[in-house]
């Protein structure tokens, strides 16, 4: 049984507006991924964004008065794993992806991410699978199913079915780290924060020292994407997701993810001029119908 909120309630205005900047922060990051991935490879992408956003982590834990653990503390390797599942792993993912397909079919694919998250759930705490979270799992399964779909109905699969691929396995990681956030031990969000990003950013550098070699001066657009990416969806919203899920459980967070996929295809169709098609509208409109159906019967979180 998840927490329950301080005095404001679950329903009271703080829960409000952090939702909402999850909401925008996370729906705005797949716009300035699309945009930054066109000058700068996925590692270094990814690299530089976690490099920002641990530092203003680390900055802000430090300020408040909070100290990392020793080294020897266990905590570690929760956030170790977090910070793989939780941000490089899907991260070069998404950025790979992002390559070939738009931003708001990313985000829709993402967007599938909740009904993961249930189906996981059941197997790793104590949020049990109903029969409406089985049928709001397959209707988001079916709407995932039909971005693969071409134009034409036919069999065929989309062209760029393998970059979905990679999109859909980037939003089972983060369903995957959800899970494990609800069940690791007691931390400070501040300090599970800097953890977490703090060893993603050093997995996400090495990698692309690896992989891509020295990185390249990004241009200024790209620049400014990249230090958005990681002052704001990575570095202050990693604080606020952990938060959430402290004091709110799994339920909220499957929440704010009904709305990040419909902010991402408005940004995108709105500064990127992406195109849209029916596949799109289906795609959206099942996944997050899938998702408020799984919530049926569902008991309401209490207030303090």
């Amino acid at each position: 049984m998840p927490p329950t909120l301080p005095h404001k309630g679950l329903h009271g205005l703080p829960l409000l507006g952090i939702s909402l900047f999850l909401i925008l922060v996370w729906g705005s990051a797949f716009t300035m991924v699309d945009v930054a991935v066109r000058t700068v490879s996925p590692d270094w992408l990814v690299a530089f964004r976690m490099t920002f956003g641990a530092a203003i982590v680390l900055a802000y834990a430090l300020l408040i008065g909070h100290r990392l653990p020793p080294l020897r503390d266990k905590r570690w390797l929760w956030y170790i794993t977090l910070g793989f599942t939780g941000a490089s792993f899907p991260f070069v993912l998404l950025a790979m992806g992002m390559k070939t397909i738009d931003s708001g079919l990313t985000a829709i694919i993402v967007g599938v991410m909740p009904l993961i998250t249930i189906v996981l759930a059941h197997f790793f705490t104590n949020e049990k699978l109903t029969p409406w979270k089985l049928v709001g799992f397959i209707m988001g399964f079916g709407g995932i199913v039909v971005l693969f779909l071409p134009k034409e109905l036919s069999l065929a699969l989309v062209k760029d079915w393998q970059a979905q691929v990679l999109i859909l396995i980037a939003a089972t990681s983060y369903a995957v780290t959800t899970v494990i956030a609800s069940r690791a031990p007691d931390t400070p969000s501040p300090v599970a924060a800097a953890m977490m990003l703090f060893m993603g950013a050093a997995m996400s550098v090495g990698w692309a020292l690896v992989n891509s070699g020295p990185p390249m001066m990004p241009n200024m657009t790209a620049l400014l994407c990249l230090l958005a990416l990681g002052l704001g969806s990575t570095g202050a919203a990693t604080v606020v997701y952990l938060w959430v899920i402290d004091v709110a459980g799994l339920s909220v967070i499957a929440r704010i993810n009904y709305f990040v996929p419909v902010c991402s295809v408005i940004l995108g169709v709105w500064l990127l001029k992406e195109p849209l098609d029916w596949r799109i509208y289906v795609s959206l409109f099942v996944i997050i119908l899938g998702v408020v159906i799984s919530k049926i019967g569902e008991p309401k979180s209490k207030s303090a």
